[in-house]
């Protein structure tokens, strides 16, 4: 697949099995295949779980955070193997730190490094921020299989 970059939404479907409620990525600005991805997402402040996140104080959940980083990853991960279909399931995240906030209506930028890649096993250092402020780091580790 030729894809150039920014890429929206109908790429990122095209290469994520992830689809509506839980695609956690805008668009994709840059992307090296298998070695590195820049991507974001827009944090809607109409999304149904910041009524329960807090009412009185929305803050987008860590664990969509660590989502969102998964997905670019993987985004990266496919398009360089060519690997329509395949499913990415977390094997672990280590060291995963959350340092500063996402509120409703931040536009969260998602990064990726693909530290290893064999044929089951993939690990990324990411990293998501808003503007120049670091909101969450870890190493992340997925095993792919066909779906």
């Amino acid at each position: 697949m030729e894809i150039s970059y920014p890429a929206g939404r109908d790429v990122i479907e095209a290469v994520l099995p992830h689809r509506d409620p839980f695609v956690w990525v805008s668009r994709v600005l840059e992307c090296e295949p298998g070695v590195s991805v820049k991507a974001e997402l827009d944090v809607s402040p109409d999304l149904p779980l910041f009524e329960g996140h807090f009412p009185d104080y929305p803050v987008l959940p860590g664990v969509i955070i660590m989502e969102a980083l998964a997905q670019a990853a993987s985004f990266s991960i496919l398009v360089a193997r060519e690997a329509e279909g395949a499913l990415g399931f977390f094997a672990g995240i280590d060291n995963a730190k959350f340092r500063n906030q996402v509120r409703p209506g931040d536009t969260l930028t998602l990064e990726a490094t693909i530290v290893k890649s064999s044929r089951r096993l993939c690990v990324a250092e990411v990293k998501a921020s808003v503007g120049d402020t670091v909101c969450a780091t870890a190493t992340q580790k997925y095993v792919l299989a066909p779906a």
